[in-house]
């Protein structure tokens, strides 16, 4: 294995090639909106009533306050990266200058798992989530059609063709339109929290922790257990303080591509000031937004009816409230929520592949440019195609634990880079600085390293089976084309 490394210098001299250089057009509040365009999607009007119901019930919201302390120190990391090494590529570039070049690979293979996944599955909700908007307006839509005798998402290609060609034509376009979607989707969810405010019901909150219990099948279902029960050998149990564990694992999913929009470091004027900013205050908005649709959900029923749901969500409150009413608001924001993450994660798919390509662990012809619009076309259309197929025409569904442990696994080696980058290049100006630094660095990993423990098993073995195939993809291919190892690198 190499662990030769790319110096920082030699990374930011690469954003000078006329071919392979990107446009720094994106401020402040452009990365503001990309965080919340990325994290605010269907998953705030889902993923809380199903940690609720199965893993924590009222104690939800601790469940969403932990994942989000883990995605802020995380990102803290991530943003004094980012001030230091202004780059696209996100953690597999931090990686590459401290931790070298094999580890680089993996991670770069993991965020174009996270990407392509998320990219994928979202796409074929957003399919579901059309048909639903027309089925209010009485205007039935079928959300697949048949194509020689096979199930078509016609919805999911539309979305991410559409998706594809803004993104070719330009960042601050796709940006812009992105914002659009955003402001309509806060907006929605601010309204469903205010109007859920008026059916909260005190006694709903009590028990706030429930007492842990047995989950059906036991330990005999190898696979759906975490990996932490099954090393440990405890058996399966939902609620208690494990349950909260287990539901900030789960819900974690919710603050997912705040590292998507650092692979846009080298698109944004002033980085080291811009790129910190935008992406913190994106975080608090979104930590904020599910902390009270958590509160309101949990308050408005109890967690034992949203359990009795088969898939329960914020849409079933309401509806066991008697406001049926919000069904129709609630699936138009899951609408616009699902079409902005699904822009971003299309976006960092781009620019990881792009960043690997520019390094020659991926054919470098991928890494050229647009000479009008400065955008990775080649990348983004051959991107986009493959995303857009695999949504239409396979069930992506099952994948989507697959997305959380990508992330995961790459805010542990961009935690522990922090330390090495400290230690092996002290000199480096560093516009923000993690503070009480290597403590809180080692706790970002640390608590990741807790989260991914608390992914099933099955799909632990799912992502064993993705780094084998990058591993075999970096021998046969990456290592004998990598530019740093051929002395090839800028300087």
């Amino acid at each position: 294995m190499n662990w030769r490394t790319k110096s920082v210098e030699a990374s930011i001299a690469d954003t000078t090639d006329a071919e392979r250089s990107l446009t720094r057009t994106l401020g402040t509040w452009d990365l503001t909106l990309m965080g919340v365009a990325v994290a605010v999607g269907a998953g705030i009007f889902s993923v809380g009533a199903n940690a609720a119901a199965s893993f924590a019930g009222p104690a939800v919201t601790l469940s969403f306050v932990l994942a989000a302390l883990t995605c802020a120190l995380a990102i803290m990391c991530y943003a004094e990266f980012a001030s230091t090494i202004p780059v696209a590529g996100s953690a597999y570039t931090f990686t590459y200058a401290t931790m070298g070049e094999f580890l680089a690979w993996i991670i770069g293979w993991d965020l174009i798992l996270e990407m392509f996944t998320g990219s994928a599955v979202l796409a074929k909700y957003w399919g579901v989530y059309l048909a639903e908007v027309f089925q209010v307006w009485n205007v039935p839509i079928p959300a697949t059609v048949q194509i020689a005798g096979i199930d078509v998402s016609w919805p999911a290609f539309l979305v991410v063709a559409v998706f594809t060609a803004l993104l070719v034509a330009g960042t601050k376009l796709t940006a812009r339109v992105g914002s659009v979607f955003t402001i309509i989707k806060v907006g929605i969810v601010l309204f469903v929290i205010v109007a859920g405010f008026f059916f909260i019901r005190v006694e709903n909150y009590t028990p706030f922790v429930p007492a842990s219990e047995p989950t059906e099948g036991g330990a005999s279902d190898v696979w759906s257990q975490s990996l932490f029960s099954w090393l440990s050998g405890a058996a399966p149990a939902q609620y208690g303080a494990f349950g909260v564990l287990a539901a900030a694992a789960l819900v974690f999913f919710a603050f997912i591509g705040f590292d998507v929009v650092v692979t846009s470091a080298e698109e944004v004027r002033n980085p080291q000031k811009t790129l910190v900013r935008g992406v913190f205050l994106g975080l608090a908005i979104v930590t904020l937004l599910y902390v009270l649709v958590s509160i309101v959900l949990t308050g408005m029923v109890s967690y034992r009816d949203l359990a009795s749901s088969e898939e329960p969500s914020l849409a079933t409150a309401f509806t066991l409230v008697g406001a049926d009413w919000a069904a129709a608001i609630i699936s138009i924001g899951a609408l616009a929520g699902l079409t902005t993450v699904i822009m971003v994660l299309l976006l960092g798919l781009s620019r990881i592949v792009f960043s690997m390509s520019r390094d020659g662990l991926l054919p470098r012809w991928l890494s050229k440019t647009s000479a009008t619009r400065k955008t990775p076309a080649r990348v983004q259309i051959i991107a986009g195609a493959l995303v857009a197929v695999v949504a239409a025409f396979t069930d992506v569904g099952l994948l989507e634990e697959m997305i959380n442990i990508g992330t995961l696994s790459a805010f542990v080696l961009v935690s522990v880079g922090i330390i090495v980058l400290r230690r092996t290049r002290p000199d480096l100006p560093r516009a923000f600085r993690v503070p009480f630094s290597p403590v809180l660095p080692l706790v970002s990993a640390a608590l990741c390293v807790w989260l991914m423990l608390n992914l099933t098993t099955l799909t632990w073995v799912r992502f064993l089976v993705w780094l084998l195939i990058g591993m075999v993809i970096y021998l046969a291919y990456g290592r004998r084309h990598s530019r740093v190892g051929r002395g090839l690198e800028a300087r």
